[in-house]
């Protein structure tokens, strides 16, 4: 018996709270995880899910650690990759999803409606804008959901920035809002980080556009602005063991 997974947490927290909220943290706790694909077969450029049916509806199966694929399946071609991917993959095939089928906690068939709407709940980027701030303020009384969501989006993009600043805005037009700036981002990691922020809006169960990002050098007046009066976020270094792994990346084949 493996300890429990942040899936398994998320899950068991949804099935007993059946509040939208704790649904919306295991469909982001599933985009964020490495799951481990089962395969009929595998080659560099081509991968094939291995199916099973359940009254007429086609399966792929996958596994959030790889000893809970071998316990079902013993030694198998698979692939690994992360949860948004797989979500992609599977909708695309009009898949339905067996998760971690056998005994963990976060057991279930997710059928291929739920799978189509992580699909485009993950696809759903961020739109932008040319609004001008006027003023900058304090984030004020921020709901405890949207933070943890920021946080946690935020922890996974270690390395990619040093760090953030959420305040409170008043823009040139005279509407108000929330923006969080992140400072010193590594180029290229721009769309990552503003995808992350915008992933964390929809699965706190907040509208999009409440909360706007832009992108700062330390150097620049409104980086010191924000310093002043803004929540400060420090993200994590890169681990020790190597690079970030890209979420958006090709599976690894194993």
């Amino acid at each position: 018996m493996t300890d429990k997974t942040p899936l398994d947490h998320a899950h068991v927290r949804a099935e007993e709270t059946g509040k939208d909220e704790d649904r919306l943290t295991f469909f982001n706790r599933l985009a964020e995880a490495e799951l481990h694909l089962l395969l009929e077969s595998a080659s560099d450029d081509h991968i094939v899910p291995r199916l099973f049916d359940v009254d007429g509806v086609s399966y792929a199966l996958a596994f959030d650690l790889p000893e809970r694929l071998e316990a079902f399946a013993g030694a198998a071609p698979t692939a690994t990759l992360s949860g948004r991917r797989l979500a992609e993959m599977v909708a695309d095939a009009d898949l339905g999803l067996g998760l971690n089928l056998d005994d963990a906690p976060s057991a279930q068939l997710l059928p291929p409606d739920a799978m189509a709407w992580l699909a485009r709940t993950v696809a759903h980027g961020p739109e932008q804008s040319d609004r001008r701030i006027a003023e900058v303020a304090p984030p004020g009384q921020l709901p405890e959901s949207l933070i943890v969501a920021i946080d946690g989006k935020l922890t996974l993009a270690a390395g990619l920035a040093r760090t953030a600043y959420l305040a409170g805005v008043t823009y040139e037009d005279g509407g108000k809002g929330h923006l969080l700036g992140i400072v010193d981002p590594v180029p290229g990691a721009e769309d990552d980080l503003a995808r992350a922020v915008s992933e964390a809006l929809v699965f706190s169960g907040l509208e999009a556009g409440q909360l706007d990002v832009t992108f700062l050098r330390a150097a620049q007046p409104m980086a010191a602005t924000l310093a002043r009066h803004g929540l400060r976020i420090d993200l994590p270094e890169p681990p020790a063991s190597g690079p970030v792994r890209d979420p958006t990346a090709p599976p690894r084949l194993k």
